[in-house]
């Protein structure tokens, strides 16, 4: 094999390797400290999405469970996160073609102390590896997005 293969190859399996969400046990949730439950956890997602969406007046944002306490562990360069998790489904408008509608997907916010400290797939910051963990996580919280 090539070096060009080579390294496509290793570029491939370095991908997967990151889409995969560990499992995590108890002894990793109960190391952290969850802070209390959020009460305003509603307003301060929508206030998120209205700075982001293309569309916020029009967008079919979908929140789909009440804040569980969640930890993510680190993977790769993906710092480890945790909180008070909300599986949210969005519908926007396409990216590139403002008039078009896009798929409806899968984000998880993650909420410590009535503030958002992270967000995996959120409107600004698409890709595989947030996909994968917001549709993974809110498979978790009890909301899964089959497509």
């Amino acid at each position: 094999m090539n070096g060009i293969k080579k390294g496509a190859c290793l570029a491939a399996a370095l991908l997967l390797a990151a889409c995969e969400t560990p499992k995590v046990t108890q002894e990793e949730m109960d190391s952290v400290n969850y802070g209390p439950a959020p009460v305003h956890w509603k307003q301060e997602i929508m206030s998120y999405l209205k700075l982001r969406l293309r569309d916020p007046a029009n967008a079919v944002v979908d929140i789909k469970n009440e804040p569980k306490q969640m930890f993510q562990k680190q993977v790769g360069l993906d710092p480890q996160q945790h909180g008070w998790a909300v599986c949210v489904w969005v519908r926007d408008k396409m990216r590139f073609d403002r008039d078009q509608w896009g798929e409806t997907y899968p984000m998880t916010v993650f909420i410590r102390n009535e503030k958002i400290v992270a967000v995996n797939n959120g409107p600004d910051s698409f890709g595989p590896v947030g996909l994968a963990y917001a549709r993974q996580q809110c498979k978790e919280l009890g909301a899964p997005l089959e497509k």
